[in-house]
């Protein structure tokens, strides 16, 4: 018995924990998020919501957020010698991140599109990656790289004959066997080197002949890659200098003898970041490939593949704001400071409407695409045009709103969204990745030049896209003229390119918005983006903005 007995129950009444929100878990990721059912519905095949909603199920559930969890607290670990000084060159990862690519192979989203073309098909896939990548965004790395091969393989017909089925497997199969002994495999990249990082024309590592050179030849290729993510893929696609210039080609990891490919792992790299999914430096000592295509032709065939990687990255980072609106919005909901609620608060309610505007505008514009995508499948042409420059623009825009998205999600929560234990720190170093991988800003803003000058009709069917909304606000009307006012002079355009590019970014989705979202959404979007007092600090929306109405198409339903 205590001398102190009022000193003991003060104490004990300080650890009843108040005022703060429940565990964010068992939800489900797809029927609960308004602006994705609404974006599969208008633009997709209303047969796939089923296989959605039930994938959303086990994406918003305990054991899928603790996984996301797992796989990045345990990061990949390289072992370049087996005990006894073979060379082995495995990475090793935790049992989460297999569950998670096993998952995520299961749905389809390694190449669904190609397996079962067909209305919405790209739609599907890419709603099913918008969730995949908000339990966790590493192993979407690899998952993405081989749906994107597919278009390049393609070129090659004996090579699509040997690796398609198993690409477009919805198995998994992580063991470290030749892709003969498989039904599944996953695909890497191997682009970037030290000198030259987006400038893959300054490449140094040589292809050599074994035999007959040309397409669809072996070829041995020697020199170092100082980025190459996912290295235990079953093959990569690499660019290389052969005869006739730079060159694509497949690399296994092991040789058709059953012995290993000279595929050395130097070391991993240490991210701040992606942590999940390993990248690595990788030495190529005489390494067997096959090439691809003609010879000197390797940007060009590699081309499609990275514009199905930036596509990815564009619906990676609108999943991402989604998560981070997820989580706020269940905070602030649950959250009381100085009387009221904290989603009921003035200005609260104008940072949360401004940050869910900008969710909801980053999907508009992803699954946009997704469906031009299908269109383009079907051999719409227009829309095939509209989509080469659509996913640059979105690619260079959503992708460059992520990073502040996310740490004004984490000043929302507060101290406690600064913790290890909260899922935000990872969002947060994650955050900048898909700006700077598959090409970074710059990069995107000379690919939109290059396709106007060289190819002037997909400039214009992006143009036409957002003149379907001319009428209907004039917030948007006086954008709209002001961009053609910007387009028209060519006067330093690669100077003003950025500015250029967030006009086209932000009048697209604009347009989006004030065709497909209710009123009040396109409306504070437009009086909030493109309006004279708009700028880049969030909760800066006018006066007379419907912020409530907002925040409630954010709450999980």
């Amino acid at each position: 018995m205590s001398n102190y007995p009022q000193a003991e129950a003060s104490t004990a009444a300080t650890h009843i924990v108040e005022n703060m929100p429940p565990v964010l878990e068992n939800y489900n990721m797809f029927s609960s998020d308004t602006t994705l059912c609404e974006a599969v519905d208008r633009e997709g095949d209303k047969t796939a919501v089923e296989g959605l909603t039930a994938f959303g199920g086990c994406c918003g559930s305990a054991e899928w957020i603790m996984r996301g969890i797992e796989a990045n607290r345990v990061k990949p670990v390289l072992e370049t010698h087996d005990r006894y000084g073979n060379r082995s060159d495995l990475v090793t990862f935790h049992p989460a991140y297999h569950e998670l690519m096993s998952a995520s192979r299961a749905q389809g989203l390694a190449g669904s599109p190609w397996a079962q073309p067909g209305h919405g098909a790209h739609v599907t896939r890419a709603a099913g990656s918008y969730m995949a990548c908000q339990v966790e965004a590493g192993h979407c790395c690899p998952i993405t790289m081989t749906f994107a091969c597919v278009p390049t393989l393609k070129k090659q017909a004996e090579i699509a004959r040997e690796w398609l089925p198993k690409v477009l497997s919805r198995a998994y199969d992580p063991r470290n066997i030749p892709h003969s002994e498989k039904d599944s495999v996953t695909i890497g990249m191997a682009l970037t080197e030290k000198q030259g990082g987006s400038d893959v024309r300054s490449n140094s590592t040589r292809a050599y002949a074994v035999g007959q050179a040309g397409p669809g030849q072996a070829y041995e290729l020697v020199g170092h890659k100082y980025f190459v993510s996912a290295p235990m893929s079953d093959a990569f696609l690499v660019l290389a200098q052969a005869g006739e210039g730079l060159s694509c080609f497949l690399v296994p990891r092991w040789r058709p003898d059953g012995s290993k490919n000279p595929l050395q792992l130097i070391q991993l790299k240490d991210k701040m970041g992606n942590a999940s999914n390993a990248s690595s430096e990788t030495d190529l000592r005489g390494a067997l490939g096959w090439l691809i295509g003609e010879e000197g032709r390797g940007v060009a065939n590699i081309l499609e593949m990275v514009a199905m990687t930036r596509f990815d990255c564009l619906v990676a980072s609108a999943g991402a704001m989604r998560q981070h609106m997820t989580q706020i919005i269940h905070h602030t909901s649950h959250r009381k400071a100085f009387g009221n609620y904290l989603d009921r608060q003035p200005l609260m309610q104008n940072v949360l409407a401004d940050l869910e505007l900008e969710a909801e505008a980053a999907t508009h514009l992803a699954f946009r695409v997704a469906s031009a995508l299908d269109a383009a499948a079907a051999g719409d042409g227009q829309q095939a045009r509209f989509a080469r420059i659509a996913t640059a623009v979105g690619k260079y825009w959503v992708c460059k709103r992520q990073p502040g998205h996310a740490y004004e999600a984490m000043e929302c929560i507060g101290g406690s969204a600064v913790m290890e234990s909260s899922v935000m720190p990872r969002f947060y170093r994650e955050a900048p990745v898909n700006a700077i991988w598959e090409g970074s800003g710059n990069v995107q803003c000379l690919d939109v030049l290059r396709v106007m000058r060289k190819e002037p009709e997909s400039m214009q069917a992006f143009v036409d896209e957002i003149a379907l909304a001319v009428g209907r606000d004039p917030h948007f009307d006086s954008h709209f003229a002001r961009l053609q006012e910007q387009l028209d002079n060519a006067q330093d355009i690669e100077y003003r390119a950025r500015a250029i590019i967030e006009q086209m970014a932000l009048l697209l989705q604009g347009s989006l918005l004030l065709r497909q979202a209710p009123p009040p959404v396109a409306h504070a979007f437009c009086a909030g983006r493109l309006g004279d007092g708009s700028g880049n600090t969030y909760g800066m929306l006018p006066v007379g903005v419907d912020c409530a109405a907002l925040i409630d198409r954010g709450r999980l339903t």
